[in-house]
Protein backbone atom coordinates (compact mmCIF):
# COMPACT_ATOMS: atom_id res chain seq x y z
CA UNK A 1 0.00 0.00 0.00
CA UNK A 2 1.26 3.16 -0.57
CA UNK A 3 1.96 5.91 1.72
CA UNK A 4 -0.82 9.09 1.78
CA UNK A 5 1.09 12.64 2.17
CA UNK A 6 -1.10 15.25 3.82
CA UNK A 7 -0.27 19.31 3.04
CA UNK A 8 -2.21 21.49 4.74
CA UNK A 9 -1.79 25.07 3.18
CA UNK A 10 -3.98 27.64 3.04
CA UNK A 11 -6.92 25.77 5.22
CA UNK A 12 -7.02 23.33 2.19
CA UNK A 13 -6.11 19.91 2.63
CA UNK A 14 -4.13 18.39 -0.40
CA UNK A 15 -3.11 14.67 -0.89
CA UNK A 16 -0.95 13.65 -2.59
CA UNK A 17 0.26 9.86 -3.94
CA UNK A 18 2.68 9.16 -6.72
CA UNK A 19 1.21 8.05 -10.33
CA UNK A 20 2.07 5.03 -10.96
CA UNK A 21 0.32 5.30 -14.34
CA UNK A 22 3.26 8.09 -15.68
CA UNK A 23 0.06 10.44 -16.60
CA UNK A 24 -2.03 10.22 -19.17
CA UNK A 25 -3.04 12.96 -22.04
CA UNK A 26 -6.79 14.51 -21.76
CA UNK A 27 -9.17 12.86 -23.66
CA UNK A 28 -10.16 12.72 -26.86
CA UNK A 29 -12.79 12.45 -29.67
CA UNK A 30 -15.41 14.75 -31.16
CA UNK A 31 -18.68 15.72 -29.42
CA UNK A 32 -22.46 14.47 -29.99
CA UNK A 33 -24.39 15.74 -32.93
CA UNK A 34 -26.99 17.37 -30.59
CA UNK A 35 -24.16 19.27 -28.26
CA UNK A 36 -23.29 22.79 -28.70
CA UNK A 37 -20.46 24.54 -27.08
CA UNK A 38 -16.44 23.25 -26.57
CA UNK A 39 -15.55 20.74 -24.01
CA UNK A 40 -17.67 17.66 -25.83
CA UNK A 41 -15.36 14.59 -25.47
CA UNK A 42 -17.67 11.73 -26.29
CA UNK A 43 -19.96 11.24 -29.21
CA UNK A 44 -24.04 10.28 -28.63
CA UNK A 45 -26.04 9.10 -30.54
CA UNK A 46 -30.00 10.59 -31.52
CA UNK A 47 -32.26 9.40 -29.17
CA UNK A 48 -35.41 11.81 -29.85
CA UNK A 49 -38.48 10.38 -28.88
CA UNK A 50 -37.14 8.01 -26.70
CA UNK A 51 -37.01 7.03 -22.65
CA UNK A 52 -34.37 6.21 -20.55
CA UNK A 53 -35.19 5.11 -16.91
CA UNK A 54 -32.46 4.91 -14.17
CA UNK A 55 -32.86 3.75 -11.04
CA UNK A 56 -30.70 4.59 -8.35
CA UNK A 57 -30.75 4.50 -3.69
CA UNK A 58 -29.68 8.66 -3.55
CA UNK A 59 -32.12 11.23 -2.19
CA UNK A 60 -31.58 14.46 -1.55
CA UNK A 61 -28.98 16.64 -3.06
CA UNK A 62 -27.45 13.41 -4.60
CA UNK A 63 -30.70 12.39 -6.48
CA UNK A 64 -30.96 16.06 -7.07
CA UNK A 65 -27.07 16.35 -8.68
CA UNK A 66 -27.48 12.88 -10.35
CA UNK A 67 -30.57 14.39 -12.24
CA UNK A 68 -28.43 17.70 -13.40
CA UNK A 69 -26.56 15.11 -14.83
CA UNK A 70 -29.46 13.21 -16.93
CA UNK A 71 -30.59 16.92 -17.80
CA UNK A 72 -27.07 17.13 -19.93
CA UNK A 73 -28.20 14.09 -21.31
CA UNK A 74 -31.23 14.99 -22.53
CA UNK A 75 -29.93 18.05 -24.00
CA UNK A 76 -27.08 16.00 -26.15
CA UNK A 77 -29.25 13.17 -26.86
CA UNK A 78 -33.09 14.46 -27.40
CA UNK A 79 -34.15 11.44 -25.23
CA UNK A 80 -35.92 11.97 -21.66
CA UNK A 81 -35.57 10.19 -18.71
CA UNK A 82 -36.61 9.26 -15.88
CA UNK A 83 -35.43 9.26 -12.42
CA UNK A 84 -36.47 5.87 -10.44
CA UNK A 85 -36.02 6.36 -6.27
CA UNK A 86 -34.47 2.69 -5.11
CA UNK A 87 -34.01 1.30 -2.08
CA UNK A 88 -31.56 -0.68 0.13
CA UNK A 89 -30.94 -3.49 -0.69
CA UNK A 90 -31.23 -2.65 -4.39
CA UNK A 91 -30.86 -6.14 -5.92
CA UNK A 92 -34.55 -6.67 -3.79
CA UNK A 93 -35.92 -3.64 -5.21
CA UNK A 94 -34.76 -4.70 -8.88
CA UNK A 95 -36.20 -7.87 -8.35
CA UNK A 96 -39.71 -6.14 -7.53
CA UNK A 97 -39.50 -4.19 -10.79
CA UNK A 98 -38.61 -7.16 -13.33
CA UNK A 99 -40.78 -9.03 -11.72
CA UNK A 100 -43.72 -6.29 -12.65
CA UNK A 101 -42.13 -6.56 -15.88
CA UNK A 102 -41.26 -2.47 -15.33
CA UNK A 103 -37.43 -2.98 -15.25
CA UNK A 104 -35.40 0.30 -15.23
CA UNK A 105 -33.37 0.95 -18.13
CA UNK A 106 -30.44 1.60 -16.47
CA UNK A 107 -29.66 0.91 -12.45
CA UNK A 108 -26.65 2.67 -10.38
CA UNK A 109 -25.41 -0.66 -8.26
CA UNK A 110 -24.04 0.72 -4.71
CA UNK A 111 -21.84 -3.06 -4.43
CA UNK A 112 -20.05 -5.31 -6.31
CA UNK A 113 -21.95 -7.88 -4.76
CA UNK A 114 -25.02 -6.32 -6.07
CA UNK A 115 -23.53 -6.92 -9.92
CA UNK A 116 -22.34 -10.82 -9.02
CA UNK A 117 -26.33 -11.37 -8.34
CA UNK A 118 -27.31 -9.34 -11.14
CA UNK A 119 -25.47 -11.45 -13.40
CA UNK A 120 -26.12 -14.62 -11.88
CA UNK A 121 -29.99 -13.93 -12.44
CA UNK A 122 -29.02 -12.77 -16.42
CA UNK A 123 -30.54 -9.18 -14.93
CA UNK A 124 -28.02 -7.22 -17.13
CA UNK A 125 -26.40 -6.44 -20.31
CA UNK A 126 -22.98 -6.25 -21.29
CA UNK A 127 -21.28 -2.98 -22.13
CA UNK A 128 -21.40 -1.75 -25.49
CA UNK A 129 -18.03 -0.85 -27.75
CA UNK A 130 -18.71 2.63 -27.26
CA UNK A 131 -19.00 2.42 -23.97
CA UNK A 132 -15.90 0.06 -23.26
CA UNK A 133 -14.05 2.71 -25.72
CA UNK A 134 -14.52 5.23 -22.89
CA UNK A 135 -13.94 3.04 -20.11
CA UNK A 136 -10.56 2.36 -21.80
CA UNK A 137 -9.74 5.66 -22.50
CA UNK A 138 -10.68 7.12 -19.04
CA UNK A 139 -9.98 4.77 -16.59
CA UNK A 140 -7.71 2.36 -14.82
CA UNK A 141 -7.95 -1.30 -15.08
CA UNK A 142 -9.25 -1.95 -11.48
CA UNK A 143 -11.83 0.46 -11.96
CA UNK A 144 -12.83 -1.55 -14.98
CA UNK A 145 -12.34 -4.92 -13.17
CA UNK A 146 -14.61 -3.80 -10.41
CA UNK A 147 -17.62 -3.89 -12.78
CA UNK A 148 -16.30 -7.18 -14.67
CA UNK A 149 -17.87 -11.10 -14.10
CA UNK A 150 -16.09 -13.67 -15.91
CA UNK A 151 -14.08 -11.77 -18.17
CA UNK A 152 -17.44 -9.69 -19.23
CA UNK A 153 -17.79 -5.70 -18.49
CA UNK A 154 -20.79 -4.65 -17.26
CA UNK A 155 -20.46 -2.06 -15.18
CA UNK A 156 -19.50 1.57 -15.07
CA UNK A 157 -18.53 3.31 -12.04
CA UNK A 158 -19.70 6.86 -11.91
CA UNK A 159 -19.50 8.01 -8.96
CA UNK A 160 -16.86 7.47 -6.65
CA UNK A 161 -15.60 8.04 -2.79
CA UNK A 162 -12.12 8.25 -0.41
CA UNK A 163 -13.86 6.40 2.54
CA UNK A 164 -10.66 7.07 4.92
CA UNK A 165 -11.10 10.75 6.00
CA UNK A 166 -11.85 12.63 9.32
CA UNK A 167 -13.54 15.81 9.06
CA UNK A 168 -13.30 18.11 11.75
CA UNK A 169 -14.70 21.44 13.43
CA UNK A 170 -11.90 23.31 13.06
CA UNK A 171 -13.75 25.70 16.22
CA UNK A 172 -13.91 22.63 18.81
CA UNK A 173 -10.23 21.96 17.97
CA UNK A 174 -8.98 25.35 18.82
CA UNK A 175 -11.34 25.75 21.98
CA UNK A 176 -9.40 22.35 23.04
CA UNK A 177 -6.01 23.57 21.92
CA UNK A 178 -5.47 20.68 19.59
CA UNK A 179 -2.76 22.41 17.11
CA UNK A 180 -2.23 19.66 14.44
CA UNK A 181 -4.77 16.68 13.26
CA UNK A 182 -3.85 13.43 14.57
CA UNK A 183 -2.12 11.13 12.34
CA UNK A 184 -1.79 7.67 14.34
CA UNK A 185 -4.63 5.85 16.02
CA UNK A 186 -3.13 6.64 19.48
CA UNK A 187 -2.84 10.38 18.20
CA UNK A 188 -6.47 10.12 17.47
CA UNK A 189 -7.49 8.72 21.04
CA UNK A 190 -5.24 11.72 22.76
CA UNK A 191 -6.97 14.04 20.33
CA UNK A 192 -10.52 12.49 22.10
CA UNK A 193 -9.28 12.46 25.31
CA UNK A 194 -8.20 16.21 24.41
CA UNK A 195 -11.80 17.21 23.34
CA UNK A 196 -13.76 15.42 25.78
CA UNK A 197 -12.24 17.19 28.54
CA UNK A 198 -12.54 20.38 26.71
CA UNK A 199 -16.72 19.15 26.95
CA UNK A 200 -16.85 18.54 23.52
CA UNK A 201 -18.04 15.03 22.25
CA UNK A 202 -14.96 13.71 20.19
CA UNK A 203 -16.71 11.77 17.77
CA UNK A 204 -20.40 11.89 15.72
CA UNK A 205 -21.25 8.17 14.93
CA UNK A 206 -24.39 7.49 12.23
CA UNK A 207 -24.75 4.17 14.25
CA UNK A 208 -28.35 3.88 12.91
CA UNK A 209 -26.82 3.44 9.25
CA UNK A 210 -25.35 -0.09 10.07
CA UNK A 211 -22.58 0.60 6.78
CA UNK A 212 -21.23 3.47 8.41
CA UNK A 213 -20.12 0.82 10.80
CA UNK A 214 -18.81 -1.23 8.53
CA UNK A 215 -16.46 1.09 6.91
CA UNK A 216 -15.29 1.95 10.62
CA UNK A 217 -14.13 -1.48 10.77
CA UNK A 218 -12.65 -1.84 7.34
CA UNK A 219 -10.44 1.22 7.66
CA UNK A 220 -9.46 -0.14 10.86
CA UNK A 221 -8.46 -3.58 9.55
CA UNK A 222 -6.95 -2.60 6.10
CA UNK A 223 -4.21 -0.92 7.72
CA UNK A 224 -3.79 -2.91 10.96
CA UNK A 225 -3.82 -6.45 8.97
CA UNK A 226 -2.63 -5.38 5.80
CA UNK A 227 -3.99 -5.74 2.19
CA UNK A 228 -3.60 -9.37 2.04
CA UNK A 229 -5.76 -10.31 4.54
CA UNK A 230 -8.16 -7.20 3.76
CA UNK A 231 -8.69 -9.59 0.24
CA UNK A 232 -8.58 -12.89 1.91
CA UNK A 233 -12.02 -11.99 4.45
CA UNK A 234 -13.60 -9.87 1.70
CA UNK A 235 -13.49 -13.03 0.26
CA UNK A 236 -14.11 -15.02 2.89
CA UNK A 237 -11.48 -16.96 2.50
CA UNK A 238 -10.64 -16.16 5.90
CA UNK A 239 -12.96 -16.84 8.45
CA UNK A 240 -14.10 -13.68 10.89
CA UNK A 241 -13.40 -15.69 13.54
CA UNK A 242 -9.67 -14.83 12.50
CA UNK A 243 -7.27 -13.20 15.39
CA UNK A 244 -6.96 -10.42 12.71
CA UNK A 245 -10.40 -9.53 13.38
CA UNK A 246 -10.15 -10.07 17.08
CA UNK A 247 -7.31 -7.10 16.75
CA UNK A 248 -9.27 -5.07 14.51
CA UNK A 249 -12.65 -5.34 16.84
CA UNK A 250 -10.40 -4.80 20.54
CA UNK A 251 -8.88 -1.37 18.37
CA UNK A 252 -12.45 0.03 17.45
CA UNK A 253 -13.61 -0.42 21.03
CA UNK A 254 -10.93 1.94 22.13
CA UNK A 255 -13.23 4.23 20.89
CA UNK A 256 -16.75 2.52 20.73
CA UNK A 257 -16.58 1.49 24.22
CA UNK A 258 -15.78 5.08 25.47
CA UNK A 259 -19.12 6.27 26.56
CA UNK A 260 -17.91 9.98 26.66
CA UNK A 261 -15.84 9.65 23.39
CA UNK A 262 -19.18 9.34 21.37
CA UNK A 263 -22.07 12.05 20.81
CA UNK A 264 -24.79 10.61 23.25
CA UNK A 265 -22.99 7.69 24.57
CA UNK A 266 -23.14 4.33 22.83
CA UNK A 267 -27.34 4.35 22.64
CA UNK A 268 -27.35 7.90 21.19
CA UNK A 269 -25.08 6.93 18.01
CA UNK A 270 -27.37 4.53 17.69
CA UNK A 271 -30.10 6.50 16.90
CA UNK A 272 -27.82 8.81 14.95
CA UNK A 273 -28.32 8.62 11.20
CA UNK A 274 -25.60 9.17 8.73
CA UNK A 275 -26.87 12.79 7.85
CA UNK A 276 -27.13 13.96 11.36
CA UNK A 277 -23.72 12.62 12.81
CA UNK A 278 -22.61 15.20 10.07
CA UNK A 279 -24.75 18.16 10.54
CA UNK A 280 -24.37 17.65 14.41
CA UNK A 281 -20.87 18.34 14.42
CA UNK A 282 -20.86 21.91 12.09
CA UNK A 283 -23.83 23.16 14.27
CA UNK A 284 -23.69 24.88 17.67
CA UNK A 285 -21.37 27.42 17.63
CA UNK A 286 -18.80 27.38 20.64
CA UNK A 287 -20.95 24.02 21.80
CA UNK A 288 -21.31 21.84 18.75
CA UNK A 289 -22.61 18.46 18.73
CA UNK A 290 -19.64 16.56 18.12
CA UNK A 291 -15.99 17.67 17.02
CA UNK A 292 -15.02 15.14 14.51
CA UNK A 293 -17.18 12.93 12.15
CA UNK A 294 -15.58 9.74 10.12
CA UNK A 295 -16.61 9.09 6.96
CA UNK A 296 -16.25 9.67 2.95
CA UNK A 297 -15.93 12.71 0.44
CA UNK A 298 -19.42 13.25 0.15
CA UNK A 299 -19.81 14.20 4.04
CA UNK A 300 -18.76 17.40 1.71
CA UNK A 301 -22.84 17.22 1.00
CA UNK A 302 -24.22 17.03 4.33
CA UNK A 303 -21.92 19.98 5.42
CA UNK A 304 -23.11 22.49 2.74
CA UNK A 305 -26.61 22.43 4.59
CA UNK A 306 -24.89 24.32 7.93
CA UNK A 307 -23.79 27.51 8.20
CA UNK A 308 -20.19 25.94 8.28
CA UNK A 309 -17.57 26.92 5.26
CA UNK A 310 -15.48 23.87 4.05
CA UNK A 311 -11.77 25.14 4.22
CA UNK A 312 -12.10 27.09 7.49
CA UNK A 313 -15.13 26.04 10.22
CA UNK A 314 -14.47 22.18 8.52
CA UNK A 315 -11.56 20.85 7.60
CA UNK A 316 -10.54 17.24 6.96
CA UNK A 317 -7.62 14.81 7.47
CA UNK A 318 -6.91 11.52 6.69
CA UNK A 319 -8.07 8.53 8.67
CA UNK A 320 -5.49 7.91 11.60
CA UNK A 321 -2.57 4.87 10.86
CA UNK A 322 -3.56 2.19 13.41
CA UNK A 323 -0.55 -0.10 11.48
CA UNK A 324 2.07 0.79 9.86
CA UNK A 325 0.42 2.80 6.70
CA UNK A 326 -2.90 5.04 6.91
CA UNK A 327 -5.63 3.04 4.69
CA UNK A 328 -7.33 3.98 1.52
CA UNK A 329 -10.88 2.15 1.41
CA UNK A 330 -13.11 3.22 -1.69
CA UNK A 331 -16.59 2.81 -2.51
CA UNK A 332 -18.72 3.80 -5.34
CA UNK A 333 -21.75 3.61 -7.76
CA UNK A 334 -21.39 1.69 -11.08
CA UNK A 335 -24.12 2.41 -13.70
CA UNK A 336 -25.50 -1.01 -15.74
CA UNK A 337 -27.94 -1.80 -18.22
CA UNK A 338 -31.12 -3.83 -17.46
CA UNK A 339 -32.18 -3.14 -21.06
CA UNK A 340 -31.04 -3.81 -24.61
CA UNK A 341 -31.26 -0.72 -25.61
CA UNK A 342 -30.02 1.88 -27.24
CA UNK A 343 -30.81 4.56 -25.09
CA UNK A 344 -29.41 2.47 -21.95
CA UNK A 345 -26.17 1.74 -23.63
CA UNK A 346 -25.91 5.92 -24.95
CA UNK A 347 -25.81 6.67 -20.87
CA UNK A 348 -23.70 3.71 -19.82
CA UNK A 349 -21.61 5.85 -22.83
CA UNK A 350 -22.14 8.78 -21.32
CA UNK A 351 -21.19 8.06 -17.90
CA UNK A 352 -18.02 6.74 -18.94
CA UNK A 353 -17.08 10.33 -20.12
CA UNK A 354 -15.11 13.14 -18.18
CA UNK A 355 -18.33 14.97 -19.32
CA UNK A 356 -20.95 13.47 -17.10
CA UNK A 357 -18.31 13.70 -14.39
CA UNK A 358 -17.87 17.36 -14.89
CA UNK A 359 -21.64 18.11 -14.17
CA UNK A 360 -21.85 16.71 -11.04
CA UNK A 361 -18.25 17.76 -9.80
CA UNK A 362 -18.80 21.29 -10.05
CA UNK A 363 -21.99 20.75 -7.77
CA UNK A 364 -19.80 19.09 -4.64
CA UNK A 365 -20.07 16.09 -2.58
CA UNK A 366 -18.81 13.98 -5.63
CA UNK A 367 -15.47 12.14 -6.67
CA UNK A 368 -15.20 10.74 -10.01
CA UNK A 369 -12.77 7.52 -10.39
CA UNK A 370 -12.37 9.08 -14.33
CA UNK A 371 -7.99 10.44 -14.51
CA UNK A 372 -9.70 12.29 -17.21
CA UNK A 373 -11.75 14.61 -15.54
CA UNK A 374 -10.21 17.98 -15.46
CA UNK A 375 -9.51 18.64 -11.30
CA UNK A 376 -11.05 22.27 -12.44
CA UNK A 377 -14.19 20.71 -12.20
CA UNK A 378 -14.20 20.32 -8.57
CA UNK A 379 -15.23 23.23 -6.32
CA UNK A 380 -12.34 24.21 -4.00
CA UNK A 381 -9.04 22.74 -3.18
CA UNK A 382 -10.18 20.42 -0.46
CA UNK A 383 -12.18 18.73 -3.20
CA UNK A 384 -9.96 18.73 -5.73
CA UNK A 385 -7.26 17.36 -3.48
CA UNK A 386 -9.57 14.15 -2.20
CA UNK A 387 -10.03 13.22 -5.91
CA UNK A 388 -6.56 13.45 -7.39
CA UNK A 389 -5.44 11.35 -4.22
CA UNK A 390 -8.20 9.09 -5.38
CA UNK A 391 -6.58 9.03 -8.87
CA UNK A 392 -3.65 9.08 -8.53
CA UNK A 393 -3.42 5.95 -6.41
CA UNK A 394 -4.27 3.89 -9.79
CA UNK A 395 -4.83 0.55 -8.59
CA UNK A 396 -3.32 0.59 -5.41
CA UNK A 397 -6.48 1.46 -3.11
CA UNK A 398 -8.78 -1.55 -1.73
CA UNK A 399 -12.66 -0.75 -2.76
CA UNK A 400 -15.71 -1.44 0.49
CA UNK A 401 -15.16 -5.09 2.03
CA UNK A 402 -19.00 -5.42 2.56
CA UNK A 403 -19.69 -3.57 -1.23
CA UNK A 404 -17.92 -6.48 -2.22
CA UNK A 405 -19.74 -9.38 0.11
CA UNK A 406 -23.54 -10.50 -1.19
CA UNK A 407 -26.24 -7.92 0.29
CA UNK A 408 -27.62 -10.21 2.22
CA UNK A 409 -24.60 -9.90 4.60
CA UNK A 410 -22.74 -6.29 3.57
CA UNK A 411 -25.56 -4.62 2.10
CA UNK A 412 -28.72 -4.79 3.97
CA UNK A 413 -30.57 -2.93 6.94
CA UNK A 414 -31.04 -4.57 10.09
CA UNK A 415 -29.10 -8.18 8.81
CA UNK A 416 -25.84 -9.62 8.49
CA UNK A 417 -22.43 -7.37 9.06
CA UNK A 418 -24.51 -3.93 9.39
CA UNK A 419 -26.84 -5.47 12.45
CA UNK A 420 -23.78 -6.94 14.21
CA UNK A 421 -21.58 -4.04 13.96
CA UNK A 422 -24.88 -2.49 15.45
CA UNK A 423 -24.52 -5.02 18.44
CA UNK A 424 -21.26 -4.22 18.68
CA UNK A 425 -21.44 -0.41 19.17
CA UNK A 426 -24.26 -1.32 21.35
CA UNK A 427 -21.89 -3.55 23.74
CA UNK A 428 -18.15 -2.84 22.24
CA UNK A 429 -16.87 -5.61 25.05
CA UNK A 430 -18.52 -8.50 23.63
CA UNK A 431 -15.58 -9.44 20.60
CA UNK A 432 -16.27 -12.82 20.80
CA UNK A 433 -20.19 -12.68 20.59
CA UNK A 434 -19.66 -10.43 17.62
CA UNK A 435 -17.41 -12.38 15.46
CA UNK A 436 -19.32 -15.64 16.03
CA UNK A 437 -22.10 -13.94 14.70
CA UNK A 438 -20.38 -12.26 11.50
CA UNK A 439 -18.40 -15.86 10.70
CA UNK A 440 -22.04 -17.48 11.19
CA UNK A 441 -23.76 -15.02 8.71
CA UNK A 442 -21.01 -14.67 6.39
CA UNK A 443 -21.22 -18.40 5.94
CA UNK A 444 -24.64 -18.50 4.89
CA UNK A 445 -24.19 -15.41 2.79
CA UNK A 446 -21.14 -16.53 0.67
CA UNK A 447 -23.00 -20.44 0.80
CA UNK A 448 -20.21 -22.22 2.52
Amino acid sequence: MRAWVVLAAAGALVLTACDSDGGSSGPSGSGSPSATGAGTTVRLPDLTGQQVSVAAVWTGPEQANFTKVLKEFEKRTGAKTTFVPAQDPIVTFLGTKIAGGQPPDVALLPQVGALAQAVERKWVQPVGKEAQAQLDRNYVDHWKELGRLDGTQYGVYFKAANKSLVWYNTRAFDNAGVSEPPRTWQEFLKTADELSASGTPPVSVGGADGWTLTDWFENVYLSQAGPEKYDKLARHELKWTDPSVTQALTTLAQLFGRKDFLAGGQSGALATEFPKSVTQTFTGGDQPGAAMVFEGDFVAVNIAQTQAKIGTDAKVFPFPAVGKDAPVVSGGDMAVALKPSEGAQALLTFLASPDAAAVWAKEGGFISPNRNLDPAAYPDDIQRGIAKALVSAGDDFRFDMSDQAPASFGGTPGAGEWKALQDFLKNPKDIAGTQARLESDAAKAYGH
